[in-house]
């Protein structure tokens, strides 16, 4: 029988299970790596045959995503025994390259087995962990072809290599510390520190310094996670002051002693991608206020290589584990460039000698109804890609938005989305960009043929894949890329109703979008209803300052706040707010939810200026109180969601002395009622009956839930993200989608595929 395995199976030690299993079961034949995948050809008694293809799928490695196995009977060649055959000519072109994954317990037991000649040595991996994509210079991926080719197998590591039972078997970074890479802890100035890297690092973190780590994908910054002084001077000197940090625990025993986890989230914070987890803090958890000031939530990882788990258990408590950059800047992953640009941060650096090709931040993710809902897909997830049906009539690149920024290729039926990129906001994050465009199209042989864009002007990616030479450029509505991610996301390709919730996204008709109701399928979208038009006072300066979203909401209302506390907060400035707001100078109108709940929050006394994006949003839902269900009225009219009667009525309460947390739920209530009616009218004008919900709104948990479960209640089947995140960080995959779908029609690729109701 001939078998044909797709997917993920290249570098992820299948060729050596397929030859356990055969040879378990007594077949002859071989396995070999070809452009396609794997090619297994066996033979003998037919119940084995079949319990080789079931075993296929179901023991496959953990790090081997099979998405198809194909087989065919042929004639019985007389082989005897089974073997590992080199690859095909050409192999690997075709083929997915695994992201980086957490150090498996096979290897972890080495590290900390005195017998073992890999105790305590902090590059210990196998086939079945360790560093994979951020490693990768070239395909095939082969040793020669990664940042390990510097380092030559001594000969015991070779034995390992070679031996087709070994767990290490072309284990490309496979390495001890005979052969491999060392560690090292300098100054800042970069001179060598005296004694053990680990427990000299671990005893600099305990005294409350701030370490630099060089992780699997970039560098880290670290603190000691219970020394407020600690992370509040790291906080000061990474320009960071508000935004919450990341905790590195021990174990999940300790982790637990912060968060609460069920067993779901439990099974995503030990699992080999080893994300960043966000989890409902616990009372009195034992870290340090200024971790995450005022926040009912901590994010929280384990260990993920051998390095982390020496460290960590060296200081015996939770750490920051914070991006190795300035704020807004990418993660530093060069080692001269980590010493210039984190030298005035970090008082030590804990370095090893191991090139990183491929900077790759760390994942963010949380548990939503027992699955998991990201919020930044990157290491561990990161490019591995997904399937996308129809798929793709030629290569395609969705160059992304600004904000949370990935790129996405789309060939044959993948979708490869990259990692996080960061805010293209300045040089370094731009540069970072075309770096990993060029790396992405080189390792996975893609040759874009269409680059889709988004319709800002002014987004740095819209300007440079309007300057690609030799490429058709599509242009895709912010919001319609939303939801045709949210579409390839769940595998689905049908007409649905959107609901897009976010920040800001540039208009088909040029105004700022940011809710919309749309009726839509990947090439086209109708545009039915919106949040009623506000402007926004000073532009940038609305978004910085919620307060004035409040002043602007209330001037439309008709409300005179002259004498509020609001109006007092802002002083002289809030009445040249109102002018600017009431004459339209540097205040474009806009249908945006995230500048809604900037005005509810400022309200409801949350916060007047933001440290970052969403802030207001976010602090406004630890706010509320989940368990009211009382709702402000929203109105809804054929073409409008009224959000101008939903600030008021919260004025009104909140005046009248209700209790902001109570207020704040009936205000997420309120849109969550207004959001179920506007698909419902849409229902009535076109048939549909799926609402697909996306946008960086969406992770709003209680608005989500509260939203959700009105639709279901109301007949609709509702579709939320499950594998890309519903903010910015998916809308490439959106991109690609919607363009090849206009392909695939024929649409005219310099109209948007909009369709205005």
């Amino acid at each position: 029988m001939r078998l044909r395995v797709r997917g993920t199976v290249q570098g992820v030690g299948f060729r050596p299970f397929v030859y356990r299993v055969a040879t378990r079961l007594g077949l002859s034949g071989f396995v070999l790596n070809d452009p396609d995948g794997v090619l297994i050809e066996a033979e003998g008694p037919a119940d084995a045959l079949e319990a080789l293809q079931v075993a296929l799928r179901a023991e496959a490695p953990p790090l081997a995503a099979v998405e198809a196995v194909e087989a065919e009977p042929i004639p019985v060649c007389g082989e005897r025994g089974f073997t590992i055959r080199a690859s095909a000519q050409g192999a690997a072109l075709d083929t997915p390259i695994s992201p980086d994954v957490g150090v498996c317990d096979e290897c972890l037991a080495e590290i900390f087995d005195p017998s073992q000649r890999r105790y305590r040595y902090a590059f210990t991996n196998c086939t079945n962990c360790g560093p994979r994509f951020t490693i990768t210079t070239a395909i095939p991926y082969d040793r020669p072809n990664t940042t390990m080719a510097a380092f030559e197998m001594c000969a015991a590591c070779k034995a390992e290599y070679e031996d087709p039972a070994d767990r290490r078997f072309h284990a490309q970074p496979i390495a001890c510390p005979a052969c491999g890479p060392r560690l090292t802890l300098v100054t800042a100035a970069g001179e060598p520190m005296p004694g053990d890297p680990i427990e000299e690092a671990a005893a600099l973190l305990r005294s409350g310094a701030v370490v630099a780590v060089k992780g699997l994908g970039g560098y880290h910054l670290a603190c000691d996670a219970c020394d407020d002084a600690a992370v509040t001077r790291l906080r000061r000197r990474k320009a960071r002051e508000e935004k919450p940090l990341a905790v590195m625990a021990v174990d999940v025993a300790q982790a637990l002693e912060l968060v609460d986890a069920g067993e779901r989230e439990r099974a995503v914070l030990t699992s080999l991608r080893r994300p960043i987890v966000l989890l409902a803090r616990r009372a009195g958890a034992r870290v340090a206020p200024a971790v995450a000031p005022g926040n009912r939530y901590l994010g929280v990882m384990l260990p993920y290589t051998p390095l982390h788990h020496l460290l960590l258990r060296a200081v015996g408590r939770p750490v920051v584990l914070t991006s190795g950059n300035l704020s807004d800047e990418p993660i530093a992953y060069r080692d001269d460039d980590a010493r210039r640009r984190l030298g005035p941060i970090a008082d030590a650096f804990l370095t090893h000698d191991r090139p990183i090709h491929m900077r790759c931040d760390d994942s963010v993710t949380r548990v939503l109804d027992g699955a998991e809902y990201p919020i930044r897909r990157s290491r561990g997830y990161a490019p591995a890609p997904l399937r996308v049906q129809p798929g793709f009539p030629v290569p395609v690149l969705g160059a992304g938005g600004e904000l949370k920024h990935t790129f996405c290729l789309g060939k044959g039926e993948r979708a490869i989305l990259s990692h996080h990129i960061g805010d293209l906001e300045n040089y370094e994050a731009m540069a970072s960009f075309t770096e990993a465009v060029r790396h992405y199209c080189r390792i996975f042989d893609v040759r874009p043929e269409v680059v889709a864009y988004d319709l800002h002007p002014d987004y740095l990616s819209t300007k440079w894949a309007l300057e690609q030479d030799d490429v058709e450029a599509i242009g895709v509505q912010h919001h319609h890329a939303h939801i045709a991610s949210c579409l390839a996301d769940n595998g689905r390709d049908e007409r649905v109703i959107g609901l897009a919730l976010d920040g800001t996204g540039y208009g088909s008709d040029g105004t700022i979008w940011g809710c919309e109701v749309l009726a839509c399928d990947a090439a086209s979208f109708t545009s039915h209803l919106h949040l009623r038009y506000v402007p926004l006072p000073g532009g940038s300066a609305a978004v910085r300052e919620p307060w004035r979203m409040a002043a602007a909401y209330l001037q439309e209302a008709g409300i005179d706040a002259s004498g509020h506390d609001l109006a007092r907060r802002a002083g002289s400035a809030w009445r040249p707010v109102l002018q600017m707001a009431r004459t339209g100078l540097n205040s474009p109108a806009a249908s945006s939810a995230g500048r809604l709940f900037d005005a509810a929050a400022a309200l409801c006394g949350v916060r007047d200026r933001v440290g970052y994006e969403g802030q207001a949003a976010a602090e406004l839902e630890q706010l509320a109180d989940p368990s009211v269900e009382a709702a402000y009225p929203c109105p809804v009219g054929e073409a409008e969601i009224d959000g101008v009667t939903l600030i008021a009525m919260l004025y009104d309460d909140l005046e009248r002395g209700r209790d902001p947390a109570w207020a704040a739920a009936a205000f997420h209530n309120g849109l969550a009622g207004a959001l179920v009616r506007a698909a419902g009218a849409v229902r009535e004008r076109e048939g549909l009956r799926i609402v697909a919900l996306s946008g960086g709104t969406w992770q709003n948990l209680l608005l989500l839930r509260r939203t959700r479960r009105l639709l279901l209640e109301a007949g609709f089947e509702v579709l939320t993200h499950r594998r890309v995140p519903a903010n910015d960080g998916g809308i490439a995959l959106g991109q690609v989608v919607v363009a090849a779908a206009r392909l695939r029609r024929g649409f005219d690729s310099h109209r948007d595929g909009a369709k205005m109701a």
